[in-house]
C-alpha cells in the first residue's frame, strides 16, 4: 500500500498563470517550513524539475531525496504563460472560459490540455508507485495534485477545480483503492 503525500510548493506571489516558467518559491516561513517537515512522513521525496517545487522539496531536508520528474511539471499554459486571466480574456474570451469551465480538451495555444496534464502526471504517478511500496512524498503543482484528487475521487475536471491547493499544503491520497484522506491540509 502507497500513500502518496501531494505537497503544493512553496508561494511564488505571481499573480499570472505560472506554468511551466521556471519561477521560485518564497521559501522564507522557515515556521511554515519546519510544521511541514514535522507532519510528513520518514519517506522518499520526488518533485517538479521547476525550481519552485525542486527548492520546496530541498527545504524539506528528505533522507532519500529522487531525481527531478519533469512529468510533474505544472500545466503548460503556452501562450498564456505570464499572463492575467483579464489580459487573455480580452483576447480570446470564449477559449478561455472554455479552458476553464469546460475543461478537458481545450488547450491553450501551444499549451496543454486538462487531459493532456492528467494523462501526463498518471503516467508519472504509475512509474513512481511501481518503484515504491509505501509512502512517497510528490513536491508538486496545484495542477498536478488536481488530476490525482481528480482520479482519486472519481470525478469530472471542473468539479476537480473547484478544491481549493494552498502553497505547502498536504493533499494525502492512498492508493489502494485511490481514496482520499486530506485535501488540503495545513500543517
Amino acid at each position: 500500500m502507497t500513500k502518496l503525500w501531494l505537497v503544493r510548493h512553496g508561494p511564488t506571489h505571481a499573480k499570472s498563470m505560472v506554468g511551466w516558467s521556471d519561477i521560485p518559491a518564497d521559501l522564507s516561513d522557515t515556521a511554515a517550513i519546519s510544521r511541514l517537515r514535522d507532519f510528513l512522513p520518514d519517506a522518499p521525496v520526488v518533485s517538479s524539475d521547476l525550481i519552485r517545487a525542486a527548492g520546496t522539496a530541498d527545504a524539506l531536508n528528505p533522507k532519500i531525496r529522487l531525481p527531478h520528474d519533469p512529468n510533474l511539471r505544472e500545466i503548460n499554459f503556452g501562450d498564456w504563460e505570464l499572463r492575467t486571466f483579464s489580459e487573455v480574456e480580452a483576447e480570446d474570451p470564449d477559449r478561455i472560459r472554455a479552458y476553464w469551465e469546460t475543461p478537458g480538451h481545450v488547450a491553450p495555444p501551444n499549451g496543454e490540455s486538462w487531459n493532456a496534464v492528467r494523462q501526463r502526471v498518471d503516467r508519472a504517478i504509475e512509474r513512481h508507485l511501481t518503484n515504491n511500496d509505501k509512502d512517497l512524498i510528490i513536491v508538486a503543482h496545484f495542477g498536478v495534485i488536481l488530476t490525482q484528487v481528480q482520479r482519486a475521487l472519481g470525478i469530472g475536471a471542473y468539479e476537480a477545480f473547484s478544491h481549493r491547493i494552498d502553497n505547502l499544503s498536504v493533499t494525502l491520497l492512498d492508493t489502494d483503492g485511490w481514496t482520499v484522506e486530506h485535501i488540503n491540509h495545513n500543517p
